[in-house]
């Protein structure tokens, strides 16, 4: 049993092969052209949330160290008032104590998001500098009124002390989680931009390899469709050639029958018209006849100019 596929059919098979290629190969490479854009945008985009992210926990650290500014401020200015008496030195207290508001309400915005232990420590927080500052306006006003032992004594119960080193514990440990939360952000980047490279230049190798395939086969394609024109144009000629020649033949071979029914009925009526009956001279008439008309035929088929050939021979 013969397994073998004729030229023709495998050629029209891998014809077919080429083409279905072609049909997937284009949607494919759209496919990957919006793969690779997507891959873009969402980096674009992971990379802009983890900026924001890094951003705000930056701008939580600032609200952290301006409130330990604030209560250090506020603090310094009592003790030099309380040393001086000089109420140029209550101007940092009261510098700090206009800000200190506004500092932990920013404070307090960036922890909305954070987790309820932040949250609890920066109320806490507040609390404590509510307390502290309570502290230090009732030493400021018993040295306002004449007070200094009295002002000395709420001093030296290390009540206010005990605030501060609650509140700088507080703020040490938000800024502690601040520095691990922008440690992670950073992490978070870096393996961000590794991937996001990674990825991009797969995609583009695969669009590049898959762009050079398409570009490659469509050239192999066209230069196929080209050959097969070319041996269907040779293919056509070979068989112009052949029908030409078996019409030439078939159209020499008639010719040659009718000039030989035409040749023998001129034969019977020359050498025998005179022997023969009218209704056999009238049929002999009629076949000489039908063999011109048939003659004419073959040349006006063909295009043939025998029949002038012929006169000028005559």
């Amino acid at each position: 049993m013969n397994l073998k596929m004729s030229p023709r059919k495998d050629g029209t098979i891998n014809k077919m092969i080429r083409k279905a290629v072609l049909q997937i190969g284009a949607p494919a490479l759209l496919a990957f052209v919006a793969l690779n854009a997507y891959l873009a945008i969402n980096h674009l985009r992971q990379m802009q949330k983890i900026a924001a992210l890094t951003l705000q926990s930056s701008l939580i650290q600032t609200d952290i160290s301006s409130v330990l500014r604030d209560l250090t401020d506020m603090e310094t200015g009592q003790r030099g008032y309380l040393l001086t008496a000089n109420d140029s030195y209550l101007q940092p207290y009261t510098d700090a104590k206009n800000r200190i508001a506004t500092d932990f309400a920013g404070l307090r915005s960036g922890l909305t998001n954070r987790a309820e232990r932040e949250r609890s420590q920066e109320s806490e927080l507040e609390s404590l500098a509510s307390s502290k500052q309570t502290e230090m306006e009732r030493s400021i006003n018993l040295r306002q009124q004449g007070y200094r032992r009295r002002a000395f004594k709420v001093v030296d119960s290390n009540e206010g002390t005990e605030y501060m080193d609650r509140a700088r514990g507080l703020l040490s440990s938000l800024s502690l989680a601040e520095s691990s939360s922008f440690a992670r952000l950073d992490n978070e980047r870096n393996a961000g931009l590794k991937k996001a490279f990674v990825e991009t230049i797969f995609a583009n190798l695969g669009l590049l390899v898959l762009t050079a395939g398409l570009f490659a086969l469509v050239r192999y394609h066209a230069k196929t469709l080209e050959r097969e024109a070319a041996e269907s144009r040779q293919a056509l000629v070979v068989r112009d050639s052949q029908l030409e020649r078996l019409t030439s033949a078939l159209t020499n071979q008639a010719r040659s029958k009718t000039s030989a029914i035409e040749a023998n009925a001129d034969l019977l009526l020359q050498n025998y018209g005179g022997f023969l009956p009218r209704q056999g001279h009238e049929y002999a008439e009629q076949i000489k006849e039908a063999a011109a008309q048939m003659e004419q035929l073959r040349q006006d088929l063909v295009g043939s100019p025998a029949s002038n050939g012929d006169e000028k021979a005559a």
